[in-house]
């Protein structure tokens, strides 16, 4: 199994953030691995819908936890192997404001 885990410029507030390599990447991760639960347009299927709308509400340090850790009790699994915090904080801020496409190299 290959490692996602990959490196990270700094935000001007100081977090961490993925390069643009990197966030290509995770794009695919989770249109590809995420969307096979949530939906491939991320609007829900065995999982939740992973919309603006749905998590408007939530903190992004939970988003982030529920990534890297999953929820007990539920097929989320948690991602914490392949993903570093980094990864998981940009995943969570782009499924608030609508997570991009897939784009063809």
């Amino acid at each position: 199994m290959a490692s996602l885990v990959g490196g990270a410029s700094m935000a001007s507030d100081g977090a961490p953030v993925p390069t643009t390599d990197r966030q290509a990447k995770l794009v695919r991760v989770v249109r590809q691995d995420c969307g096979s639960c949530h939906g491939m347009r991320l609007t829900g299927g065995l999982g939740t819908a992973l919309t603006p709308d749905q998590l408007r509400d939530w903190p992004v340090s939970s988003l982030v936890a529920v990534i890297l850790h999953g929820r007990p009790g539920t097929p989320m699994p948690g991602w914490k192997a392949m993903l570093s915090e980094a990864d998981a904080r940009w995943i969570a801020m782009q499924l608030q404001a609508g997570f991009p496409e897939e784009t063809n190299p």
